[in-house]
């Protein structure tokens, strides 16, 4: 709905003279859908040729799919065979996708496809299938294009399951800041496939369970205790659900969607700035930045949570125990808690620019036990210092084999 008002109560005339400037105000519904859709590449299955089109969509329905180059090496005949079973008219885009080359020139690259490919601007939905930064460089390219272009994301990695694939945000790095640049353009559909995550490495697997954990500390116990019980077991089977686990794989994959897009609902364009879901995220985007290629960005994010777990600690939040148990968890999760950038000038530098993008202020979530948060707005560089100093000791203490 669109209302259109002159800046006068006086109606199209001021004092015989008229009216030269008017106020414009609309409102425009947003809606997606985020869908588990198991088995996504059998031929037998149609959600994929029909994600994200109308119904009376061109015949035969025509599909640019992006791939990652290395989903393409796993997938990429499955993916073309089911482009033919399904009849589609396709063309596969190959890109090679990671931190280092989240730039405008992998968007030019995809903008360069969808030129060549024809794609008509609102009936042939581009189909994104590859991990978090292909997610991202896919969506912000059809943001771009033709100013809005409707697209289809197939996460293959876990941070993207359960992170990337499921908000509105698009981004690409720009300089040393990590998603400088970027739009809210959500997917018009996201299918969730956990099939995926069975060619995943476990490391990658443990990157993703990060923003699973980060769920769990700021609103859901319970699924901080599945993580407990079974989060080992979990990456070590691949969230495959073999010998009695599919229940667990179904929880906890499901909890940390629910809970992501209940946080992400109200708020997608983050009008309201203190966001629960940004627990993780003030210092890790410079540690991973500084960092690249050494850290992925579940690990920057998991020593995010650990400095901020520490603070909470110290001011009363978290008790002893409670942190024991989350640090417990984190090594558990092959995830690192310390790192020598974890020292108090990279960290000081982290806050800053954090304030900065958090309009003028800190806006810093801290766990407040295990399964609720508070906002801060006071974090000096002393409880900074004194966190990365407790998480060395930690790591010290346990043998972590996290990345120092």
């Amino acid at each position: 709905m669109t209302t259109l008002a002159p800046r006068s109560s006086h109606g199209l005339f001021t004092s015989g003279e008229p009216v030269r400037s008017w106020t414009v105000s609309t409102a425009k519904p947003v809606s997606y859908e985020v869908g588990f859709t198991p088995d996504v590449l059998d031929p037998r299955n149609p959600a994929l040729a029909g994600a994200g089109a109308p119904a009376d969509g061109p015949a035969p329905p025509r599909r640019l799919l992006v791939v990652e180059t290395t989903v393409d090496e796993l997938y990429g005949d499955r993916v073309r065979a089911y482009g033919v079973a399904r009849g589609l008219e396709y063309k596969v885009h190959v890109l090679t996708a990671h931190e280092r080359l989240k730039t405008m020139d992998a968007v030019f690259s995809v903008v360069e496809a969808m030129d060549r490919f024809g794609i008509a601007r609102r009936s042939e939905p581009v189909v994104a299938v590859g991990g978090g930064v292909l997610l991202d460089v896919v969506g912000l390219a059809c943001s771009l294009y033709r100013r809005s272009t409707p697209f289809v994301r197939v996460p293959t990695t876990l941070i993207g399951l359960v992170d990337a694939g499921v908000g509105a945000k698009t981004g690409v790095n720009f300089g040393p800041h990590k998603n400088r640049l970027g739009t809210y353009h959500p997917a018009t559909q996201t299918l969730l496939d956990p099939r995926f995550l069975a060619t995943l490495d476990r490391r990658h697997l443990s990157n993703g369970m990060a923003e699973i954990l980060k769920m769990a500390l700021i609103k859901d116990r319970e699924l901080f205790g599945l993580l407990e019980r079974h989060g080992g077991r979990l990456v070590g089977e691949r969230f495959q659900g073999g010998r009695g686990l599919a229940p667990v794989v179904r929880e906890v994959l499901g909890r940390a969607v629910h809970g992501m897009l209940e946080e992400l609902q109200g708020n997608l364009w983050e009008s309201e700035l203190e966001r629960v879901v940004d627990y993780g995220h003030s210092f890790s985007p410079t540690l991973e930045m500084r960092a690249l290629p050494e850290l992925l960005h579940g690990e920057a994010v998991c020593l995010d949570m650990a400095l901020t777990t520490a603070i909470a600690e110290r001011r009363g939040l978290v008790r002893p125990v409670e942190r024991r148990r989350i640090l417990d968890v984190m090594r558990g999760l092959g995830l690192p808690v310390w790192h020598r950038l974890c020292e108090p000038g990279v960290l000081g530098e982290a806050l800053a620019d954090t304030v900065r993008h958090r309009d003028g202020s800190q806006r810093l979530p801290l766990p407040a036990g295990i399964g609720d948060a508070v906002f801060v707005d006071d974090v000096t560089p002393g409880e900074l210092a004194h966190a990365a100093r407790r998480l060395r000791a930690y790591h010290a203490e346990t043998g972590e084999a996290g990345h120092a």
